[in-house]
């Protein structure tokens, strides 16, 4: 398992980062029964950056949380079942893992959302990372019946992690 996390501003967090991506990639691939080891990419940007990257693939003028970027398309989430037959080019030459893609975080709003939510820092950053995990996973939120599924998956890897609203 690969993980690489990049900050990209000023903004920081007070977390171990690179280590809360592993763990949240670790519970994900368990709970998603992926045959695979993976890896992802992820920067931790400000909101002026992450609103820029909005802007401009999302057409969506407006400062985020969390934008991901799967590499995969899944015939349905974490149907990992033909991968390596579909498209060897999910799965990186050197090692063999499996590219789920990257993910972009507002440290900006991690912190913001946090206080607003009421928990800790760290389990805003948690639940945004695993989020977007799924994100890579081929789940998606656009239609009533895929929310209720992706945030079921959400509260069951969360609950994996012990990382608790409080």
């Amino acid at each position: 398992m690969t993980c690489y996390v990049e900050f990209e501003s000023a903004a920081t967090l007070e977390l171990p980062c690179e280590e809360l991506l592993r763990r949240c990639l670790a519970a994900v691939m368990e709970e998603e029964k992926c045959p695979y080891e993976a890896q992802v990419e992820m920067v931790i940007t400000d909101n002026a950056s992450i609103r820029e990257v909005n802007r401009e693939f999302r057409h969506v003028d407006a400062a985020t949380d969390v934008l991901s970027f799967p590499m995969i398309e899944y015939k349905s989430p974490s149907d990992f079942s033909d991968l390596e037959e579909r498209a060897r080019e999910y799965f990186d030459p050197d090692s063999g893992e499996l590219m789920l893609g990257d993910m972009m975080i507002s440290a900006e709003k991690v912190k913001e959302q946090a206080v607003l939510y009421g928990h800790s820092v760290e389990r805003e950053f948690a639940f945004l990372t695993v989020h977007s995990l799924l994100h890579l996973c081929g789940y998606d939120h656009m239609e009533e019946e895929d929310r209720l599924l992706m945030e079921e998956r959400q509260r069951v890897i969360m609950d994996r992690l012990g990382i608790s609203r409080q």
